[in-house]
């Protein structure tokens, strides 16, 4: 099993699998792979004692601007980038999108190349564009100057600026130049890029139409349809005009997409949460952070692309206007604060783990499998992190 070089890493504790949870598990590592994950009668070593230990799957982000004090949609060097990488990566995250905010074509084309030189080194997973094709109504912290229609040019330009690690796109259904024929949505699938609904006054109707084009075209190429942030950047769920959350929620339930929930206690309330993923299922359900430059920091004044953000109480709001403007939590705290509000551990662990690597196609993360990386966060039973391995390699 192992080389001659090294031992095998061996670890017990509760074992959160994919489809279980463990109560007495071992992990076996072979160097940056899982060699074994599952009961601890079973394990083909003799394991260590048994532990109140929780052994779960590197989480997996994929809408994050950053972190440690950086920012990745300001971001000019790799360095600023990797503060922002290393700060969740500390706290668990060993899989992350790098997202990016409105801005105009050449800054986006610029933080595309920046980015994807990362993700080609391995440090990121890919790119989250979020933006430039979204409602002016409902663009949240998005800067109002660069929204623009649908461009299938700036789309194309960006897949090649990021070397091909553009993963996914947030559009709203209802700007011109995004559904349909030659639109941009139809040229993100054909890129492997996930459109993800978001920032959107449309109608149900608008969301439901791009949910007809997008989905199946995206299954077939190994991808699923996801909704940014469901509740943040919409209109509300009423009655009588049910918006995109009706048509996003019915597309859930029936397995045509996967909803992101920024489930941080600011975002939307905990009863939101539990609601969420009783009437989906946490398997259509990607818990993200949505986190800015302050996450990990205190208090005080950031920046989010171009806006001015004030972060007061842990809470980051746009300085004009008052917007929320991204999160603060890492990954981990989202998992639980959710487990707080009810959630059980084991959909929490999965809606951070192995749905949002499903969603994007990142077949080598997102569960304790083996064959898969070696990617493990030790938690101790309030959640707290005690060790993070990347790849087998000791990251915290």
């Amino acid at each position: 099993m192992t080389s001659a070089s090294a031992a095998p890493t061996v670890l017990r504790g509760r074992l959160v699998l994919p489809d279980a949870v463990l109560e007495d598990g071992v992990l076996v590592l072979d160097g940056d792979r899982i060699a074994y994950a599952g009961a601890a009668s079973s394990a083909p070593v003799t394991p260590p004692g048994a532990t109140d230990d929780l052994l779960l799957p590197g989480l997996v982000d994929v809408h994050n601007h950053g972190g440690g004090g950086a920012s990745f949609p300001d971001a000019t060097t790799a360095d600023q980038v990797l503060t922002a990488v290393r700060e969740h990566r500390a706290q668990g995250t060993t899989t992350m999108l790098a997202s990016l905010v409105t801005a105009d074509r050449d800054t986006l084309v610029a933080r595309a190349e920046l980015l994807g030189a990362l993700a080609e080194a391995g440090e990121i997973a890919g790119i989250h564009a979020e933006g430039p094709f979204l409602s002016y109504e409902r663009r949240g912290a998005q800067s109002p100057e660069h929204l623009v229609a649908g461009d299938a040019g700036l789309v194309r330009d960006l897949v090649a600026a990021s070397g091909g690690h553009l993963r996914s796109m947030t559009v709203a259904p209802e700007i011109p130049g995004v559904a349909g024929p030659g639109g941009a949505a139809e040229v993100l699938v054909e890129a492997g890029v996930v459109p993800s609904l978001g920032h959107t006054a449309g109608a149900a109707e608008q969301a439901e139409a791009l949910i007809a084009q997008v989905a199946p075209a995206l299954r077939e190429r190994g991808r699923e349809m996801t909704v940014t942030h469901l509740f943040n950047g919409m209109p509300p769920f009423e009655g009588r005009a049910p918006g995109p959350v009706a048509a996003c929620l019915a597309a859930a339930a029936r397995g045509d997409l996967v909803v992101e929930l920024v489930a941080d206690g600011v975002h939307v309330a905990p009863a939101t949460v539990r609601a969420v993923v009783d009437m989906v299922g946490a398997d259509r359900v990607a818990f993200v952070t949505d986190a800015m430059a302050a996450a990990g920091m205190p208090d005080g004044d950031y920046v989010l692309g171009p806006m001015a953000v004030t972060v007061a109480g842990g809470v980051a709001r746009l300085t004009d206007g008052g917007a929320i403007a991204g999160g603060t939590a890492r990954l981990l705290d989202v998992v639980r604060t959710s487990v707080a509000a009810g959630v059980p551990l084991h959909d929490a662990v999965r809606a951070a783990s192995w749905v949002p690597a499903r969603a994007l196609g990142l077949a080598d993360v997102g569960g304790l499998v083996a064959g898969r990386r070696a990617d493990v966060l030790v938690a101790d039973a309030a959640l707290r992190p005690l060790r993070v391995l990347r790849a087998g390699t000791a990251v915290r």
